[in-house]
């Protein structure tokens, strides 16, 4: 890819984040805290398309995602350190340290064996953390309220506060993972995805790929489970559940691995549906959750991001025409 093509990206980007950032100020606090939430979602979400594009599913994101929500509010209770910005970061780099731990063992395996085991590690977490009292247990405890640089926000402007930090972060996730989708190691994937034995008759190494995309999806895992945890001022085992990483799952494939922003549409829509379907059919939400992601399997069988892709590609001839 040309420095035009990342130049348009980054001025793109920039765009779009001062406009959602713009109308924030609009929008009602109900919503403000959906999209804040939803971003959490997908950044844990583009985790697993990160591995789907080198052939991979992880059902146990939710073992990141804890890992990265008690990381955040341990340092709150128990070190005093309550600057979100500074919780996202730390909690990214523990969880890619931790995913660097444990990708060589999971990049061993393949298909449905990686998934399961990923859900062992998530499920494992889980019965660990329910039974350690000194953290809260099955209830788990309350995050401080959150300051921004050293400055603590009314609590008019708290969850708009967040909700402009996760919005920049999502920008500057966007471009740096679409840098990696199109570098060397990103594209390596997609031809494990093809067929990995001719990966490794070429000379790369599919082993080296898949733990690079299961550390980098553990990192993303953890700053998405620190922001809804910083989102809902509340962190408990439920994180790490595997319901949980099944809606991580669901977010991917109705995104697809084609596109950036898809996933987080895609994180939205679910937030959405499972609102406004808990609001009105308290005890049928999940029925209507299911038939909502069969029939976007049926019909967008490639996710929201083939959409993407078209329009992209679209754009894309009529300036070289």
């Amino acid at each position: 890819m040309t420095h035009k093509f990342y130049n348009n990206l980054i001025v793109q980007s920039i765009f779009l984040m001062s406009v959602l950032i713009i109308v924030g100020l609009f929008i009602p606090n109900w919503l403000v805290f959906v999209i804040t939430k939803a971003i959490a979602y997908g950044l844990v979400a583009l985790g697993i398309v990160t591995l789907m594009r080198g052939g991979l599913v992880s059902f146990g994101q939710g073992f990141v995602f804890a890992i990265g929500g008690y990381t955040a509010g341990l340092l709150g209770t128990q070190a005093g350190l309550t600057d979100a910005v500074l919780l996202l970061f730390i909690s990214f780099l523990f969880t890619g340290f931790v995913g660097l731990i444990f990708g060589p063992l999971l990049a061993r395996y393949r298909d449905i064996f990686f998934a399961m085991l990923s859900l062992a590690f998530s499920m494992v977490l889980y019965g660990v953390l329910i039974k350690i009292d000194a953290i809260g247990g099955s209830d788990g405890f309350v995050l401080p309220e959150s300051t921004y640089f050293g400055i603590l926000p009314s609590s008019d402007y708290a969850d708009y506060a967040l909700y402009v930090v996760s919005i920049i972060l999502t920008g500057i996730v966007s471009v740096l993972l679409r840098y990696y989708y199109n570098s060397t190691p990103g594209l390596i994937a997609l031809a494990v995805r093809e067929n990995e034995l001719r990966v490794e008759y070429l000379g790369a190494s599919a082993f080296r790929v898949t733990v690079l995309n299961f550390t980098i999806a553990a990192g993303l895992g953890g700053m998405g489970g620190a922001l809804n945890g910083i989102a809902l001022g509340h962190i408990d085992p439920e994180f790490s559940y595997w319901t949980t990483s099944g809606e991580f799952v669901f977010i991917s494939i109705l995104a697809g691995y084609l596109s950036v922003p898809a996933v987080f549409l895609a994180a939205l829509l679910l937030e959405l549906v499972r609102s406004f379907s808990g609001r009105y059919f308290p005890d049928t939400w999940q029925l209507i959750l299911g038939v909502f992601l069969i029939l976007s399997i049926i019909y967008i069988p490639t996710g929201i991001g083939s959409f993407f892709k078209k329009f992209m590609d679209k754009l894309n001839k009529k300036k070289n025409e």
